[in-house]
């Protein structure tokens, strides 16, 4: 049985999870580029994916996991309807916007790898930690892209 601190930690991972799902389809209804939205929206699938891999831990450990994100991530969500609805749905400015939450994504998994945590729930972090690197360096480099392509 997983203590009190394992179940918390998994939930704030699960809350970090449901943000970036929110995020990316925010992300994904504000983007022009067709292929953006694909990206977005297979990327939103992908934190949902992550976040019942890690329901399903809590519910076997008799825990309530939440099934929403957090206030700063509802913030977040609108700073980027803001964002659009300011900037033309400008791809640019959703990428700035998707790379940030990856940020704040990372860091969490980071902080919570940090606690001491039985060994699969690690390794489970750890996978996912790792798919939010591939998701963050991919943005980040569409996000390059798109500030080179403004700049010439």
């Amino acid at each position: 049985m997983y203590t009190d601190h394992v179940i918390d930690t998994l939930n704030d991972i699960i809350q970090n999870c449901k943000d970036g799902e929110l995020g990316f389809k925010a992300c994904a209804e504000h983007a022009e580029s067709p292929a953006l939205q694909k990206l977005f929206g297979a990327r939103a699938m992908e934190c949902r994916e992550a976040a019942r891999e890690l329901q399903a831990i809590v519910y076997a450990e008799a825990g309530d996991p939440p099934t929403g994100g957090t206030a700063a991530g509802a913030m977040h969500r609108g700073w980027v309807k803001l964002k659009a609805a300011l900037s033309a749905n400008d791809d640019k400015a959703m990428l700035e916007e998707c790379e940030r939450g990856e940020d704040r994504a990372l860091a969490r998994y980071r902080d919570a790898l940090e606690e001491d945590l039985p060994t699969e729930v690690r390794s489970l972090l750890e996978r996912q930690r790792l798919g939010a690197q591939r998701n963050h360096d991919q943005i980040r480099t569409l996000r390059d892209q798109a500030r080179a392509a403004a700049h010439s």
